[in-house]
């Protein structure tokens, strides 16, 4: 990513902003994305929820099927990250 231009990121988050409803969110994901990108990205949110509802690892894994390696990282980001699965999921206000 060395060549990467951050402002690529800031077209990416504008774009994304202008999305107005979920249907559009759909239609820009499904071209975006691949469908295992989508599958990851689901997964990952729906364990930050259950990582937020004080769940264990064997619980998320059981009721998810990710691996213990996704479950931590996500863990990882609720802790020390920047909040955004706080946001997106609604527990932190933006």
């Amino acid at each position: 990513m060395e060549n990467f231009h951050m402002e690529s990121f800031g077209a990416f988050f504008e774009a994304v902003l202008k999305l107005e409803t979920k249907e559009d969110c759909r239609k820009f994901f499904e071209d975006v994305c691949t469908i295992k990108e989508l599958q990851d990205i689901t997964q990952r949110i729906e364990v930050a929820s259950l990582l937020m509802q004080k769940k264990n690892y064997q619980e998320v894994s059981k009721e998810t099927g990710a691996s213990t390696a996704t479950i931590s990282r996500v863990n990882k980001c609720l802790n020390y990250g920047s909040g955004g699965y706080k946001i997106a999921l609604g527990e932190q206000k933006k």
